[in-house]
C-alpha cells in the first residue's frame, strides 16, 4: 500500500475525527507545560554554565485564526533549570537556578491535510527577562561570589507541533519549540572582603523545549449541516428542469430529503419524456482538490444509483465530476459551504 492510500486510509477511518480537524477560525486560548533542555552557556573570557539534564517549562497564550492556516497569538512563558557548574575565569562553583521570563508574538501556519491531525509551524520574537540567583562562586585565597541578576533581552523562538481535534473547540497540542536570547549579561557580586571586584559575565541562552498542552477554539465549526437543513433551492415550476441534492460535509450517502428530491426528478423525467439525464457532482472546498475530485464523483454515483432504483434506465445518465472547481457559492479555500456539497440533476 502506498504512503497516500494508507493516509486516505486513515482519513476515511477516522472521519468522526477530522470533521472536527480545521484550522482555527477566530479568537482562541491555549496553554502547555513540559521539559526544557538549556545549552550549555558560553560565557565572555572563555567561562562556560552547565546546566542540569532536564528542566521545566510551561506557557499560555491568546491567539487569532484567520481561517485559512494563518494565526497570529500573544504568548507569556516560563522556562527553569538548575545550573550544575560554573566557571569563569579563576572563580567557579556548582549551584544555582537560571531562569527565563519570555512575552512573545507569534505567526503561525496549520497544515490542513484532510487528517484528524494538523501539523503546524511558526516562528516568535518577542522580549525575555533572564533571572539567575542563588549562584555561588569560589575564588582564590577564600574569596567569594554570588550571581543574583535579572537582565532583559530580545528573545526569539521556532516552533513546530501537530493539534489532535478533540471536539468542541478543543484540540489537544505537542511541540517542540527553540527559543533564544540575545547573551544577556550578568553582574556578579563579591560576597565579603577578601578577593577582586565581582565584575559581571555575558553569557549565551539557547533553549529547547518539548510541550503537550491544549487548545481552545471559541468559534469552532458546528457540527456538519445535514442535508435536509440545507438552504432550498428557488420554488420550481410544475416540472422542474433541475434539481440539488445536498450532502453532509464530507460525506456521500443519500439522506431522506435527498432520495425525496431524487423521486420528484425520476418522476419528472417520465412525465416529459426526457431523453439525457445529466447527474454531476460537486464539494467544497474544505479538503484537497484531489479529495475532493474523488468525494464529488462518490456523490454523483450516490444520485445516479437512486436513480435508477426509481426506474430510470442507466444508459440514460450521463455523469460528471467537478470537485471544488465550479462553487455554487464562491469561497476562500478551507471554508465549509453547505450549498457547495451538492449534485445537480439535470434533465433534457
Amino acid at each position: 500500500m502506498t504512503l497516500r492510500k494508507a493516509l486516505l486510509a486513515a482519513t476515511v477511518l477516522a472521519l468522526p475525527v477530522a470533521a472536527q480537524a480545521q484550522p482555527v477560525s477566530g479568537l482562541y486560548v491555549g496553554a502547555g507545560a513540559g521539559l526544557n533542555l538549556h545549552q550549555h552557556s558560553e560565557l565572555n573570557g572563555g567561562g562556560k554554565i552547565k546546566y542540569s539534564d532536564l528542566g521545566a517549562v510551561g506557557l499560555a497564550s491568546i491567539g487569532w485564526g484567520f481561517g485559512n492556516g494563518l494565526r497570529a497569538e500573544i504568548e507569556g512563558s516560563y522556562r527553569h533549570n538548575d545550573m550544575d557548574r560554573v566557571t569563569s575565569g579563576n572563580r567557579s562553583g556548582n549551584s544555582g537556578y537560571w531562569r527565563n521570563y519570555g512575552a512573545m508574538g507569534n505567526v503561525l501556519y496549520d497544515f490542513n491535510l484532510g487528517l484528524p491531525v494538523i501539523p503546524y509551524v511558526g516562528v516568535g520574537a518577542g522580549y525575555a527577562w533572564t533571572d539567575v540567583s542563588h549562584a555561588n562562586l569560589r575564588g582564590p585565597g577564600g574569596s567569594r561570589y554570588r550571581i543574583e541578576d535579572t537582565e532583559g533581552r530580545f528573545a526569539y523562538q521556532g516552533i513546530a507541533g501537530a493539534a489532535l481535534a478533540l471536539g468542541g473547540g478543543l484540540a489537544l497540542t505537542a511541540e517542540y519549540r527553540f527559543f533564544g536570547t540575545l547573551d544577556p549579561k550578568l553582574e556578579v557580586d563579591r560576597v565579603g572582603t577578601v578577593g577582586a571586584a565581582g565584575g559581571s559575565i555575558k553569557g549565551t541562552n539557547y533553549n529547547h523545549s518539548a510541550l503537550i498542552g491544549i487548545r481552545y477554539a471559541f468559534n469552532a465549526p458546528a457540527a456538519p449541516i445535514a442535508a435536509a437543513e440545507a438552504p432550498p433551492a428557488p420554488p420550481p415550476p410544475a416540472v422542474a428542469r433541475t434539481y440539488l441534492v445536498f450532502f453532509d460535509w464530507d460525506r456521500a450517502d443519500l439522506t431522506d430529503r435527498a432520495r425525496q428530491i431524487i423521486t420528484e426528478a425520476a418522476g419528472a423525467a417520465r412525465r416529459v419524456s426526457s431523453t439525457r439525464i445529466e447527474v454531476a457532482g460537486h464539494a467544497d472546498r474544505s479538503g484537497t482538490p484531489q479529495y475532493n475530485q474523488r468525494l464529488s464523483e462518490r456523490r454523483a454515483q450516490a444520485v445516479a444509483a437512486e436513480l435508477v432504483r426509481q426506474g430510470v434506465a442507466r444508459n440514460e445518465i450521463a455523469i460528471t465530476a467537478f470537485g471544488e472547481s465550479r462553487p455554487l457559492v464562491p469561497t476562500a479555500d478551507g471554508v465549509r459551504e453547505p450549498q457547495n456539497r451538492r449534485v445537480e440533476i439535470v434533465l433534457r
